[in-house]
């Protein structure tokens, strides 16, 4: 009934569906297997993409020829770009999106992939034979035979959901758990842990009086998270922020007795930096509101998600507090929030290639790594695709370095320190942010996925050649042509800065806080005339590269100065315990995860400097 497969992926989620175009677009043939094909990339909590720092890893993935940023380009209501009054490393495109059209545009991009089958049924085991995956078991007892795995099953692992005192098992809301995998993998003699997620009540937009809160229109000028020609959004549908009370506060807390986060019946750890609203009550008492953001869940539904009021308390405690919250007065809700568990699997038993230490060719990817989101997902899930295809053709790892890419920050930190609780990407994780900014990932990263052989970006490539070539000219442009006192001190003044005395080169202006690339070519004609030529994304990146010029290049240094550890080689089975002048914490972390470089040793927890220079000693270096 079925070939052998390539790669089967199990579970139709962000990280899935990337680890199987990933897959098919290197060659492979794909198999996607979900207990539900008409949930294929289902937004399971709010109807968005990007934001701070996961912008950012959406314009990666797209850079490494994934599709969630075009599916968001397509599909998106409304476009902001975050922290633009802050510097450039922390600009973060962030996108609403209806979450409809979202979940059919990726099924649809997924079946145009001839190389991609589907499968719908539960997966319950994985078929191993002498230590390597053969294939996958589903619930009817059939077994679909595979040289790789990529296992990316979300919050569906023994999932439970919590309610107030009322539990029961799913994946999500109206979907059910996924059982036996877990019991499997502990049989194997991997490690697993629960975690804990949340969602917020959906309400109907019809029942709330929009006049009561505050509008939170789009940008103006609205960008994209794709590298390829995916439509610019002409039209937006405003957000509105809303704010919780004293009032409502208390109504939340008559609840707090059958919260099942404070008696003590969800064990799994939630995320830190996405509380829930009982959460948030508590750890902040003296706080007598709290912001919510009312988000539209697509252009014609009237579907409303309240983000920042996410909830495990009775429903009848969430619905008497909300209608407490302005403009709630008179809403509806259509289903109330709620608290899921989970099992995951921590990520110290991961290669730095997402590949399982003790069955070779099977593969993680997502919330069984312990992360939470779309964008730390679906970037698990591509690179995950990508090393299937690469593992069952003996060919080496694809690694992104953390000085080229948050992918390779996340990656990073979740094999060498692992995670107790949720994991969320912060550009406060990234410790080269000038260099991997949300602008010049398609530059940063398009080459080094292309020289892999993904078959569909030779198109990408020459835009990021052409890219290169005008930013240089760009930047040589303002290098060379010089500006006289007369045409630049009404402007100077205008910003606060100081006048000219004398002429000076463009460029040299330039580097002066709040002077605009634009501006200037509207000062001169000839500047705006040479500019004229070029697209906003090429000025952007170039106008970046000549304000940051010293920034980035000490950056670089920094980057070059580390990569000398990383270039220093550990083989596979050092026997650490022998080494006694290694810390015995020391001994007992490297003993488990096995680093493959001096550097990724010094950034293990618990690994010293006084440790690294004895393994450096026992090198030879």
């Amino acid at each position: 009934m079925f070939p052998v497969y390539d790669v089967i992926v199990v579970g139709g989620g962000h990280a899935g569906c990337e680890a199987a175009v990933a897959a098919a677009n290197m060659g492979s043939r794909v198999l996607l297997a979900t207990m539900n094909m008409n949930t294929i990339a289902q937004m399971s909590c709010n109807p968005a993409m990007g934001g701070v720092a996961k912008g950012q890893i959406v314009r990666e993935v797209d850079a490494l020829g994934g599709y969630s940023g075009i599916v968001t380009d397509h599909t998106m209501i409304q476009f902001r770009m975050l922290n633009k009054s802050k510097g450039p490393a922390m600009w973060s495109p962030r996108a609403q999106s209806d979450r409809m059209r979202f979940a059919e545009k990726w099924r649809l991009m997924l079946e145009a992939n001839t190389l991609i089958d589907f499968w719908q049924e539960m997966i319950t085991g994985l078929v191993v034979k002498n230590g390597v995956v053969k294939g996958v078991r589903t619930r009817i007892g059939m077994e679909i035979q595979a040289k790789s795995v990529v296992l990316t099953n979300g919050t569906f692992l023994n999932g439970l959901i919590h309610i107030g005192e009322k539990k029961f098992g799913g994946g999500r809301s109206g979907e059910k758990a996924a059982t036996g995998i877990t019991a499997q993998l502990n049989e194997l003699g991997f490690q697993s842990g629960r975690m804990k997620t949340g969602t917020p009540p959906r309400v109907d937009g019809r029942s709330l009086d929009w006049s009561k809160m505050e509008e939170q229109p789009g940008d103006p000028v609205v960008s994209k998270f794709s590298y390829t020609n995916t439509p610019i959004l002409k039209n937006q549908r405003p957000c509105h922020i809303a704010f919780t009370n004293k009032e409502v506060h208390d109504i939340l807390k008559t609840g707090f007795d059958r919260s099942p986060m404070f008696n003590g019946r969800i064990q799994g750890a939630g995320p830190r930096y996405c509380p829930s609203i009982e959460d948030k009550i508590n750890r902040f008492a003296d706080r007598d509101r709290h912001q919510l953001f009312v988000e539209p869940e697509g252009w014609n539904t009237v579907e409303i998600y309240v983000n920042g009021f996410s909830s495990s308390l009775p429903e009848d405690v969430q619905f008497k507090a909300m209608q407490k919250i302005p403009g709630f007065e008179n809403a509806k809700m259509f289903r109330p929030g709620y608290a899921i568990e989970y099992d995951y699997f921590p990520p110290t038993q991961l290669k730095i290639s997402l590949e399982t230490k003790l069955i070779k060719n099977l593969f993680f990817a997502g919330q069984i790594n312990g992360t939470t989101g779309y964008e730390e997902a679906a970037c698990q899930g591509l690179m995950a695709g990508i090393n299937a295809h690469l593992a069952i053709n003996d060919e080496a790892p694809f690694v992104l370095k953390r000085s080229e890419a948050y992918i390779g920050v996340l990656i990073d930190d979740l094999i060498n320190k692992g995670t107790e609780e949720p994991y969320r990407m912060f550009t406060s994780r990234a410790e080269y942010r000038i260099l991997l900014r949300q602008d010049n990932a398609d530059i940063r990263l398009t080459p080094l996925v292309q020289k892999l052989g993904m078959n569909h970006l030779d198109e990408r490539m020459a835009r990021v050649e052409e890219k290169e070539r005008e930013c240089k000219r760009i930047t040589k442009f303002f290098k060379k042509e010089s500006i006289e006192p007369a045409q630049a001190n009404e402007y100077l003044s205008s910003k606060g800065s100081q006048p000219l005395k004398q002429k000076h080169k463009l460029h040299q202006v330039l580097l002066r806080p709040h002077i605009a690339m634009e501006d200037l070519g509207g000062l001169i004609p000839d500047v705006g005339a040479f500019l004229s030529q070029f697209d906003v994304e090429t000025k952007e990146i170039a106008e970046i590269s000549i304000k940051y010029e010293g920034y980035i290049k000490k950056e670089q240094e920094m980057v070059d100065k580390m990569s000398r550890l990383e270039s220093v080689k550990l083989h596979e089975k050092i026997n650490y315990h022998d080494m006694q002048s290694l810390s015995s914490e020391a001994r007992e972390k490297l003993t488990e995860i096995q680093p493959s470089t001096i550097g990724q040793a010094s950034r293990i927890s618990g690994v010293s400097p006084s440790d690294v220079s004895v393994l450096l000693v026992y090198v030879g270096r």
